[in-house]
């Protein structure tokens, strides 16, 4: 064989071993993509299935925090009671469908001034149990603490005519759930029945209630007090007394007696409008005055804790008369102070005073102007004063304003008057006033979700 023969064949030789090994080596590309296919399937599996466990735990999260405050916002329940109620809860706000799993039952373990729920679910797996992994655990725990439980509170309230919006007057027998009035009735009942829920003992929990219009009414078994000027009143409220007859007839301009008196009380004179000064002897200036003549609203009830009376006081109120805020804000006030005329008991150590007022217009009238059909900004001025004297006493102020479709625009008087922004309220639907007490009862009665 010749030499150029040889070298041929060691050339065609070489060419095979190369393609042989060339074929080799492609096979190992494909080994090793095949193998690092299955952890980019893992990883692709377990981002998916941990993506649902998001969803189950954020779900569980909400339906829980649900259940502890509603748990935690009503007392003496036995542990049963307090399972079964935050079972309840659990179920009505737990969102996910079954294809994400059935939560165990939660479980409740409450704790001094706490309560702790904890639910859990065997979350089924999608493309993890291929690898055998078929659930993932999730947990959600939270507790729900009790702050401040001693409590005073002073619901002011509207009972002028525009109450009665979007009906006319008189609105006291429609049972239409929208009317402001009817809508303020059935909020009003259950921030009580909250706040009774919240006192771990009598008393711990007291509230007054103050229906206002241009005035408030005071009631009228205090018709004898000596703080009261009646001068006005008298001069309104008279009558003819005549002795003889014929030429000999005499008459003269006799008061009516006191008793006859409704209750009402118009401003104090300045600048005691705006405080709660305690009447006293040496000025005259410090006495309540009797309204001359006008409607009065629903008696004021002073601070107490008589749960069923406080909820008639409510079912009493009505609408009408004009707007007077600056009144209804400083009764509130004057409730939760000492002395007379409303004498509450001493403040308990560690007790927060709050007010909570509602009104759905602006101020038109007081004992010192305005017609009661107009904005009066002489009013808004005192009530200006009675808010910043109010808060400087230690008051914690809300307010709410109603103001149906937005018509009137912001009230810039209340919203200086809360506390802070965050105590302001500015609804546009009677509906709303409902979810804002409750909103607010939560907060004074600092029932929260701690973790």
């Amino acid at each position: 064989m010749s030499a150029g023969k040889k070298l041929r064949d060691l050339k065609v030789h070489a060419l095979r071993r190369v393609r042989a090994f060339a074929a080799a080596s492609r096979g190992n590309v494909a080994m090793i993509f095949a193998l690092t296919l299955i952890p980019l399937c893992l990883a692709t599996g377990a981002g998916l299935d941990y993506a649902r466990a998001m969803v189950v735990r954020s779900n569980m999260s909400e339906a829980i925090d649900a259940a502890a405050l509603a748990v935690g916002s009503t007392t003496g329940l036995t542990t049963a009671q307090q399972q079964a109620m935050a079972q309840q809860y659990f179920n009505a706000n737990y969102k996910a469908d079954s294809s994400y799993g059935t939560p165990a039952a939660i479980t409740v373990v409450p704790s001094g001034q706490s309560v702790t729920i904890t639910a859990s679910d065997q979350m089924p797996t999608t493309l993890l149990s291929a690898v055998g992994i078929n659930s993932l655990a999730v947990s959600v725990s939270t507790k729900v603490v009790w702050g401040q439980m001693k409590l005073w509170v002073s619901l002011v309230l509207d009972n002028t005519g525009s109450m009665c919006e979007p009906d006319s007057q008189p609105c006291s027998n429609d049972s239409n759930p929208n009317i402001k009035m009817n809508a303020l009735k059935t909020a009003t009942k259950s921030l009580l029945t909250m706040l009774q829920n919240a006192s771990a003992s009598a008393g711990d929990v007291q509230v007054a209630i103050v229906p206002f219009s241009k005035d408030v009414n005071l009631g009228t078994s205090y018709y004898n007090s000596w703080w009261l000027d009646w001068s006005d009143w008298e001069g309104a409220n008279n009558h003819q007394s005549c002795t003889g007859s014929g030429r000999n007839q005499h008459c003269t301009t006799v008061p009516d007696n006191h008793n006859t008196w409704n209750g009402c009380l118009t401003d104090r004179d300045q600048n005691f409008d705006v405080d709660t000064t305690t009447p006293t002897s040496s000025n005259a200036h410090t006495d309540f005055v009797p309204e001359e003549y006008s409607y009065c609203p629903q008696a004021l009830m002073p601070l107490g804790y008589n749960w069923t009376a406080l909820n008639n006081e409510v079912d009493a109120m009505d609408a009408s008369g004009s707007t007077n805020q600056t009144i209804g804000l400083v009764w509130g006030w004057q409730a939760q102070t000492p002395g007379s005329p409303l004498s509450p008991p001493a403040l308990p150590a560690n007790t927060e005073q709050v007010i909570i007022l509602l009104s759905d217009g602006l101020n038109t009238q007081n004992r010192f102007g305005g017609d009661g059909a107009h904005h009066a900004s002489s009013v808004d001025n005192r009530m200006a004063k009675a808010c910043d004297n109010a808060k400087a006493a230690g008051m914690t102020i809300y307010t709410v304003f109603v103001d149906l479709g937005g018509t009137q625009g912001n009230s810039d008087t209340l919203q200086a008057c809360a506390s802070d922004s965050s105590k302001y309220f500015d609804l546009t639907t009677s509906g709303a006033i409902i979810a804002t007490f409750n909103q607010i009862g939560q907060q004074i009665t600092n029932l929260r979700v701690a973790q």
